[in-house]
C-alpha cells in the first residue's frame, strides 16, 4: 500500500469528521421533521355537507334567540345637546356652555313606549368624543387614586398636575373632564319624582381596588380653567361618578351609566326631566344623549349579535344546500385515500 495514500486517506476522513461536526443541521427527531402521528381528514363531500349543515342548524336559532331577547329591551334616546341652548344663543353655543351666569335649566318630556319593568337604567352618551386619545389615557396617577400616601404622584398627570404648587386630587385630564350633566325624572301621570339610584354602578373592582377609601379630593377643579364637574368632600371609593367616568371609553360613541330607575314605567306614561346643561360638548361638535333602557339576559340593546349568528347560520345552510344539489347532480369520483402519502410506506411499497 501507498503510505502517501493511506495518509492522503486519513486526512480527508478528518476533514469529513470537522465538517460534520461544524454542520448546523439539527439533530433528527420526528418533532422537528414533523412526522409524528396526526388527524388528517379527508374532505368528502358528505363531510363538507355534514359540517356546514351542523352549523347552519345550530346557529340560526341562537341568532333567532339572540335577535329576540335584544328586541324585547326597551329603549329610549333623547339627543337634547342641541335643543336645549336658548334660541338667542344658538350662533354662540360655546359662550352660552361657558358662561356660568347663564342658567342651563332644561326641560325635556319622554314617553314610554312600551312597559319598563325596572330596574331602568340611566346612562348619558357622548358622541364624537375621543377618550381613546393616548395623551388624555395617560394623563392620570393610578397610585395617587389608591392611596393618599402617594399623592404628590403626579408626574404623568401634566397639564392638571398641580395648582399654585400643591398637588392635585385627583389629577390628570380624565378626572379634570368629568362629566357633570345632571337629571331628575319626574312622572307626568301622577306627578311623582322618580328617584335614581347611584349606588352599585361602577365596577365592584374598581370601587375596591382602584380607588382609596383614604384618598380624599384634594385642589381639584381650583386652577384657572375649569374642566367638568367637582366632587364631594368624601373618600373617592364613594364617588361612582369618578369611577366610572375613569374607566375610559375605546370608541369616540359611548355610554356611561349614571343610575337606575327602582320602578316600573307603564307603556304612555310621560316623564318629565329637568336636567342641567352643564357640559361642554360644542367645542369640538360633540352630541349628548340621555338613554332610559331596560336589560335582557343578552343584555342591553344590541342586534349586531343575533344578526351574525343569522347570517353564519344561513350562509352555512345555503352552501350545505348548494353542495348536496351539485353532488347528486353531477357527482365526482373521489380517488383512492390508500395512495396518499400518509398510507404508504416510507420504501413505496
Amino acid at each position: 500500500m501507498n503510505p502517501s495514500s493511506s495518509t492522503t486517506g486519513g486526512a480527508g476522513s478528518d476533514d469529513n469528521t470537522s465538517i460534520r461536526r461544524n454542520s448546523n443541521r439539527p439533530k433528527y427527531s420526528r418533532f422537528t421533521q414533523q412526522e409524528l402521528p396526526a388527524c388528517k381528514p379527508i374532505l368528502t363531500p358528505k363531510w363538507v355537507i355534514s359540517v356546514f349543515l351542523l352549523v347552519g342548524i345550530v346557529f340560526i336559532p341562537i341568532g333567532v334567540v339572540s335577535l329576540l331577547a335584544s328586541r324585547d329591551v326597551v329603549e329610549i334616546v333623547d339627543r337634547y345637546d342641541s335643543v336645549c341652548v336658548p334660541l338667542n344663543s344658538t350662533d354662540d353655543k360655546i359662550g352660552f356652555i361657558t358662561n356660568s351666569s347663564i342658567d342651563k335649566t332644561c326641560v325635556r318630556t319622554l314617553t314610554v313606549p312600551k312597559k319598563m319593568k325596572q330596574p331602568i337604567y340611566v346612562y348619558y352618551q357622548l358622541e364624537n368624543y375621543y377618550q381613546n386619545h393616548r395623551r388624555y389615557v395617560k394623563s392620570r396617577s393610578d397610585q395617587q387614586l389608591k392611596s393618599a400616601s402617594k399623592r404628590d404622584d403626579t408626574g404623568s398627570c401634566d397639564p392638571e398636575d398641580r395648582v399654585n404648587g400643591q398637588p392635585i386630587v385627583p389629577c390628570g385630564l380624565i378626572a379634570w373632564s368629568l362629566f357633570n350633566d345632571t337629571y331628575n325624572f319626574t312622572s307626568v301621570n301622577n306627578n311623582q319624582l322618580l328617584n335614581v339610584n347611584k349606588n352599585g354602578i361602577a365596577w365592584k373592582s374598581d370601587r375596591d381596588h382602584k380607588f382609596g377609601k383614604d384618598v380624599f379630593p384634594l385642589n381639584f377643579q381650583t386652577g384657572p380653567l375649569i374642566g367638568g364637574g367637582k366632587l364631594k368632600n368624601e373618600s373617592l371609593d364613594k364617588q361612582e361618578d369618578l369611577i366610572v367616568w375613569m374607566r375610559t371609553a375605546a370608541l369616540p360613541t359611548f355610554r356611561k351609566l349614571y343610575g337606575k330607575i327602582e320602578v316600573d314605567l307603564e307603556a304612555g306614561d310621560k316623564i318629565n326631566v329637568t336636567l342641567l346643561n352643564n357640559y361642554n360638548t360644542y367645542s369640538f361638535d360633540g352630541k349628548k344623549k340621555l338613554v332610559l333602557s331596560t336589560t335582557s339576559w343578552i343584555g342591553g340593546k344590541n342586534d349586531f349579535l343575533g344578526i351574525a349568528y343569522l347570517t353564519v347560520g344561513g350562509l352555512c345552510f345555503f352552501l350545505a344546500m348548494a353542495f348536496t344539489v351539485v353532488y347528486l347532480v353531477k357527482p365526482r369520483q373521489l380517488g383512492d385515500p390508500t395512495y396518499l402519502s400518509w398510507n404508504r410506506n416510507p420504501g413505496g411499497n
